[in-house]
């Protein structure tokens, strides 16, 4: 079965909103058939790349079709153009049949702004990139706004983060339509290794905790992060980056709010949880990120709440 998929594109898109999605599910073969749609017959992305021959708008899309509306690099900018006034119009007569199940809607970004200014997030968990969250909650007061998540979907909408969250979401949607080891096959072609649940945080451990100047947390970091799941005993750990272990977890705690075997944890739990992901058992997956067993991993998920 092929899967017929419809990106609308506006003037100002995010490249990586579409280019990354799209790529993603033509590295599924002849599973989905890509089609590009939108008021303008060619538009300039936000790199500067023009994407041609967009075909107009249909009245209507066929049942078992998915709707991408990717976001746009200056959302407050081309949100407000006409070509977006055009697209919020023909997004409100596709409603009855996205409602109805019949059209699967797909929102990268900013594409979940527009899809809520078209009145199709009223009463639906949602979610977008977290520099926006406001504007969504004020762009659709009824919707579901959840914070902080890769993507969600509720009664067949599907929204997500910003730019590469995309991505997982097509891995994702593969995995749902076509079958897990498929979705594998591609984030393995790819070389997207960590591919990310809807559940875990926009900011990883990779990134959550990298706001701050500190170079001897940095260079702890950076040491954890090249194998994470090697056992690291504190004093190792200093010495390897120059400070006493008491200074070492002085400063994790006064910049971070945690300590290093706290983070630590974390960076392993993120690897236990892209291991399960991929099709991996409990004990090989905890082994895999460094934990004795599927036991202590179990407790650390409980410890975190994931």
């Amino acid at each position: 079965m092929t899967f017929p998929v419809w990106f609308l594109t506006l003037p100002g898109v995010m490249t990586l909103d579409i280019t990354g999605p799209a790529e993603t599910l033509m590295q599924a073969g002849e599973a989905f058939s890509l089609r590009y749609i939108g008021p303008d017959e060619n538009v300039l992305t936000s790199t500067n790349m023009v994407i041609g021959r967009v075909e107009p708008l249909p009245e209507s899309l066929p049942a078992g079709s998915l709707l991408v509306v990717p976001g746009a690099a200056n959302s407050a900018i081309a949100l407000a153009t006409p070509q977006a006034a055009i697209a919020r119009n023909w997004l409100m007569r596709q409603q009855p049949a996205i409602h109805a199940g019949d059209i699967t809607l797909v929102c990268i970004c900013s594409g979940t702004l527009l899809a809520a200014e078209s009145g199709l997030l009223h009463g639906v968990q949602c979610t977008t990139h977290h520099n926006i969250i406001d504007r969504l909650k004020k762009a659709e007061p009824a919707a579901i706004v959840r914070e902080n998540r890769i993507f969600i979907e509720d009664r067949g909408i599907w929204s997500s983060a910003g730019i590469t969250a995309g991505i997982d979401l097509s891995l994702h949607l593969i995995h749902r339509l076509c079958g897990a080891q498929a979705s594998l096959s591609v984030a393995r072609e790819m070389v997207v290794w960590f591919r990310r649940s809807g559940d875990d945080p926009q900011l990883s451990p990779w990134l959550r905790y990298r706001n701050h100047i500190n170079p001897a947390i940095h260079r702890t970091q950076d040491l954890l992060l090249a194998q994470p799941e090697r056992d690291w005993p504190l004093e190792e750990v200093a010495h390897r980056v120059h400070v006493s272990a008491r200074h070492l977890t002085r400063l994790f705690r006064q910049h971070l709010g945690i300590s290093v075997r706290e983070y630590h944890e974390q960076l392993r739990l993120a690897i236990a949880r892209q291991r399960l992901e991929q099709g991996e058992g409990a004990e090989r997956a905890a082994l895999s990120a460094g934990f004795s067993s599927s036991r202590q991993l179990r407790r650390a998920l409980e410890r975190w709440h994931a």
